[in-house]
């Protein structure tokens, strides 16, 4: 693999499966199905196929914030999508979210099915539903909304860009660590300075633009992405620090991150949810091994 240095792009690029580190097995420049496989459906109104990671876990919270303020209608299945092994190209993921990212929601409720691709329009959809968590004031509307979009357009610097670079790629870019850490940086103090004046990220109440940046900036803050807590100096920023251990004690919140998380400690691992009662005796701590 060549270094950035003494590397020139050809005229016309072409894939090098090789090149592609860690995730060379799942990436590639072209979209559509590799394999026929139908998706599972439970007998919830909701079926969500996803993974705990931060945009999965987006989805996740904001279902659980639902149910804990009583909308039963908000029952779902979750079904654990490993993107590591492929699943999400498989022909049925695929008709769910031609982009072949998780999470996707097929809301089966009414009386044709309704696909809905890519978290923050996931969000939306289950604001509007239910009537929570997204303001219905104008100008609270479009300062929640701002916030979410925002969350949106930045996060593939912390994620795609310095997360991949610092922890990912197959060798240490000094320029591209530089770039996207300063970046990173810059999204902080952005949002250090709102919450100084603010509680929640839209103003004095908790809504959707919460629940999309915590999972990636609050769990930064929290030293839960990347190991990379103090190589970001996070705990300089105090008032995204006071605001992650606010949303961060919310029950709804510490169930959401468990959901379709295969990682850390089995206690807090959820593969599939299909009932609230899955929390309790349905992790992996307490899931026999297989034979």
């Amino acid at each position: 693999m060549t270094t950035s240095s003494d590397y020139t792009p050809p005229k016309v690029w072409t894939w090098n499966k090789a090149s592609g580190g860690r995730f060379a097995t799942i990436n590639r420049p072209i979209a559509g199905p590799t394999h026929e496989k139908d998706l599972p459906v439970g007998r919830h109104p909701l079926q969500l196929y996803s993974l705990g990671t931060p945009n999965g876990v987006k989805v996740t919270v904001m279902l659980e914030e639902l149910l804990a303020l009583g909308h039963a209608g908000a029952e779902y299945d979750a079904w654990l999508v490993r993107i590591s092994e492929g699943e999400q190209f498989s022909s049925g993921f695929v008709s769910v979210n031609p982009n072949s990212k998780i999470p996707a929601l097929l809301d089966r409720s009414g009386p044709t099915p309704i696909r809905i691709f890519e978290s923050g329009a996931i969000l939306v959809h289950l604001a509007e539903k239910f009537g929570a968590f997204l303001p219905e004031e104008p100008a609270a509307r479009a300062e929640t909304l701002s916030w979410l979009f925002w969350q949106m357009g930045s996060a593939p610097f912390l994620g795609g860009g310095f997360g991949h670079f610092y922890a990912y790629a197959p060798t240490k870019i000094e320029y591209a660590i530089d770039r996207y850490a300063m970046e990173v940086k810059r999204q902080m103090d952005v949002l250090d300075r709102r919450l100084a004046e603010n509680a929640f990220i839209a103003g004095p109440d908790y809504t959707i633009a919460d629940m999309a940046i915590w999972p990636w900036y609050g769990q930064l803050a929290k030293g839960l992405l990347y190991n990379a807590g103090e190589f970001l100096d996070v705990e300089s920023y105090t008032n995204v620090n006071r605001w992650s251990e606010q949303v961060f004690a919310r029950p709804a919140v510490q169930r959401g991150r468990m959901v379709n998380r295969v990682t850390g400690d089995p206690a807090s691992q959820l593969h599939e949810r299909h009932e609230a009662s899955d929390f309790e005796t349905k992790t992996q701590d307490k899931i026999a091994p297989a034979g």
